[in-house]
């Protein structure tokens, strides 16, 4: 049954997915769902025998019912090939008593490219289908990893340009220096004077721009996201939930149907969504344990019903999660609203003029499957460093919130389910951070003597990602203000 895609915010037309990816946001401001959540139709022993490109092929063809076999399975071997360091993509290591999913074995070191090695496989697929003239200018914010991912992915890729938001100040160096080496005739990245939460809604404002669209169509343009609210991010992100599952089913971990939990750090929320999404098609998940840093909005909302962003915003060592305004959860207010689009446009909007909103009772149960954890900075830096003193293993901040939030947890509750960390991150990637928090006297190396010592500590060989930048001249330095976005794209394209 072909499956269509619909706004959280109106009772618009319905379209495809080649569509819904093509477009990236509704043109009503909402994001664009599933009208229905496919049930997984091979059963969880056959899922446990499958390859990465396997399993991914058997989720993704429920989602993207318009693509053909060969399409999808066509952009799905271009994306999880030797880009990898591993021939499993995303292993499983067990450590501390939890099943750390390792996300981060792709070019660019962070869960990001597990999405973005295939966003741009299946944008031009798309673009081909639907007959599009235009060339397609990819517009992201991020607050780190979405940047280089989707930088890296698109890079040289015909028919297509990206820009590249980030805030200046708010990022790790690794990551800055990721983006700023970033090659690519057809790529650009902007720092702005402003936060991840000004970052993301200067896009979102671009995108709802009607007079510049016009404009852009008139000059041979279009727009797009890479960003989590594209539908063709999310879906490729429900793949590993459903291949880890499997994989610990193959390797005696589970017994099948055993319910297990997921802990994710949490920012704008499409990780976890798509954890979700496994759950509703099947998975046997029992808790989403949503693991937030000390900006901890998701945790206060889980806890009260309330939304609110009206707060300070506090830069931490996990900077990808430093978000106030997390845009993928509107995905779950709609669910959670019975799919009324009038109420979750009027919920959305009281965040943008107020910077809160409030869910009712009735609402609170169908977020019942969700718990909002939190952990300090000093609480991730004391896992870090038990972690690696006891295990020999050595994680990065942002799965650190998480491994710290899931030991809380347990004490607290004694639920013993076998847990799924979300590892987002190598550790490469927030060196200082890491390295700090297993022995403060690193705080005063240089960058990448933190880099050489972190390879003799952790036995993990420097990725080709930290190398390729110890050298790497810097080919983006344009810098804006947060109220000057349209005006730089606008340059940058001249038009």
């Amino acid at each position: 049954m072909d499956i269509m895609y619909k706004s959280t915010r109106s009772d618009a037309a319905k379209i495809t997915a080649s569509q819904a990816i093509l477009k990236g946001l509704s043109p009503d401001g909402g994001l664009f769902v599933p009208e229905k959540i496919p049930a997984l139709d091979k059963s969880l022993a056959q899922l446990a025998e499958m390859s990465y490109q396997e399993t991914a092929y058997e989720v993704m063809k429920l989602y993207l019912t318009d693509f053909a076999e060969e399409e999808l399975k066509g952009c799905i071997q271009s994306a999880y090939d030797e880009k990898f360091d591993t021939k499993l993509i995303a292993p499983i290591r067990k450590a501390g008593g939890a099943y750390y999913l390792e996300l981060f074995h792709g070019a660019t070191i962070a869960f990001k490219d597990m999405a973005l090695s295939i966003l741009p496989h299946l944008m031009t697929t798309s673009a081909k289908k639907n007959g599009v003239k235009n060339e397609i200018v990819i517009l992201t914010a991020t607050s780190g990893d979405t940047g280089k991912a989707a930088l890296a992915g698109f890079a040289d890729v015909p028919g297509t340009r990206i820009c590249v938001f980030y805030p200046k100040g708010g990022v790790s160096a690794v990551q800055e220096k990721q983006m700023v080496t970033q090659t690519g005739d057809n790529t650009h990245v902007i720092g702005i004077h402003g936060n991840f939460d000004d970052a993301q809604t200067g896009v979102k404002n671009i995108f709802g721009d009607k007079e510049l669209a016009a404009k852009m169509d008139a000059a041979g343009f279009q727009f797009s996201s890479a960003n989590s609210i594209n539908i063709g991010r999310l879906v490729p992100q429900i793949v590993y939930y459903v291949y880890a599952y499997g994989q610990l089913l193959k390797q005696g971990e589970i017994a099948e149907g055993e319910k297990i939990n997921v802990c994710v750090p949490t920012g704008n929320f499409g990780n976890i969504l798509a954890a979700y999404y496994a759950k509703l098609m099947g998975l046997p998940i029992g808790k989403l344990l949503c693991a937030s840093n000390e900006n901890k909005v998701l945790y206060d909302f889980f806890g009260t019903g309330v939304y609110d962003r009206n707060r300070e915003f506090i830069l931490t060592s996990s900077p990808s999660m430093d978000i106030l305004i997390s845009s993928n959860l509107e995905r779950l207010i709609y669910r959670a609203t019975g799919e009324d689009q009038a109420a979750c446009a009027s919920l959305m909007r009281s965040l943008s003029e107020n910077g809160k909103y409030e869910v009712t009772d009735e609402m609170k149960k169908a977020l019942a499957d969700f718990c909002g954890l939190t952990a300090s900075e000093a609480e991730c830096f004391a896992k870090i460093r038990s972690l690696y003193e006891t295990e020999g293993y050595v994680i990065d901040t942002h799965t650190a919130v998480a491994a710290a939030s899931l030991d809380k947890y347990v004490k607290a509750t004694g639920d013993q389910t076998k847990t799924v960390i979300a590892s987002t991150a190598s550790p490469y990637k927030f060196c200082r951070a890491v390295m700090t928090a297993i022995d403060d006297a690193n705080a005063d190396k240089e960058d990448f003597a933190l880099i050489d010592d972190m390879e003799r500590i952790s036995g993990v060989v420097i990725p080709p990602a930290i190398e390729q930048i110890r050298t790497a001249p810097v080919r983006h330095n344009t810098q804006c203000d947060k109220t000057e976005m349209k005006q730089a794209v606008c340059q940058w394209l001249g038009v």
